[in-house]
């Protein structure tokens, strides 16, 4: 299958960045390579640029997208390693880096790979296609284990009903398929539920990628990769697509551009403490209706930009 992704606030994303040709970018979530062609194309044949995806198959594609650009190199893994990876590829310092996070249309297109709920597939879900699949913690975890993910990652209000419904329905045969999962949520939970608007499973599935894929650890550990490898006056920038991403890179942000924490009644600074950074756009960034329009998963979509001091 032909890997599709559609950068989302692609136009917002590169002015945020503040390209500049001579400059180095790492592009953490390299996808199908569509930021990444965007900073190249600005770079006009000088600087740098590495592209980092966990996923062999958004590498392939995002290797035929760029082979025009000489001046680019693709790495695989998971962008919380991407000091290491950098270091591999002889850069010790970036002018800007790039989060994309979440899963790439592909992924949730691509059947065989288990993500969608709308086609029966191998209930798998993991990014790198190595590790647990989603299967194995279903048929694997206590049910106060799989409550606690439902309601953690996906913020599930009816997550005890569910594992229930999974812990029983797993009794008879294991649960092994996309539909299987989708059929088990819907019979959990409240009528009410099943009427509301969207399908039930939503929540469902969000909970168990990112508890496949440890997509809140990866995050917290490649935002303190990306601010340590920014040089000054370089720029982060973070789309996200769901509100428990959000959340963290606005606090994480928050927190570095905060200066002196000393209680409010001291008459003087005694922390030291400067801000080491600031907010390029004091809000995150929304996609613009005519985007949406185009382009409905980039609905939930937003865009932070730090720059370091």
């Amino acid at each position: 299958m032909e890997f599709q992704h559609k950068p989302v606030l692609f136009c917002e994303t590169m002015q945020g960045l503040n390209i500049r040709p001579g400059c180095v970018y790492i592009d953490g979530t390299v996808g199908g390579g569509g930021h990444s062609q965007g900073i190249l194309e600005r770079l006009a044949g000088t600087g740098r640029l590495l592209g980092i995806d966990q996923d062999p198959d958004a590498l392939e594609a995002a290797g035929r997208r760029l082979a025009g650009f000489a001046n680019h190199t693709l790495a695989q893994g998971n962008f919380s390693q991407m000091k290491e990876l950098a270091q591999a590829a002889g850069i010790e310092a970036a002018d800007g880096v790039l989060l994309d996070i979440g899963v790439s249309s592909h992924q949730l297109d691509d059947q065989a790979r288990g993500f969608s709920y709308h086609h029966d597939a191998p209930l798998d879900m993991r990014m790198s296609q190595q590790g647990p699949t989603a299967a194995e913690l279903v048929n694997c975890l206590t049910k106060a284990e799989l409550t606690e993910i439902l309601w953690r990652y996906g913020e599930e209000k009816n997550a005890g009903r569910i594992a229930q419904g999974i812990c029983r329905a797993r009794e008879a045969a294991p649960v092994e398929t996309t539909l299987q999962l989708a059929e088990i949520v819907k019979s959990s939970v409240p009528a009410a539920v099943r009427r509301a608007e969207g399908h039930p499973a939503r929540k469902t599935f969000q909970a168990l990628r990112i508890a496949v894929n440890r997509e809140l650890d990866r995050l917290s550990e490649g935002l303190d990769g990306a601010f340590g490898l920014l040089k000054p006056q370089g720029r982060l920038a973070v789309i996200t697509f769901h509100s428990l991403e959000d959340r963290m890179v606005k606090r994480r942000m928050a927190q570095w551009c905060q200066g002196c924490t000393c209680p409010k009644d001291f008459p003087v600074c005694v922390c030291g403490k400067l801000p080491q950074g600031r907010l390029v756009y004091k809000r995150g960034l929304a996609p613009t209706p005519e985007e949406v329009n185009e382009n409905p998963r980039a609905r939930s979509a937003r865009l932070r930009v730090f720059e370091k001091a």
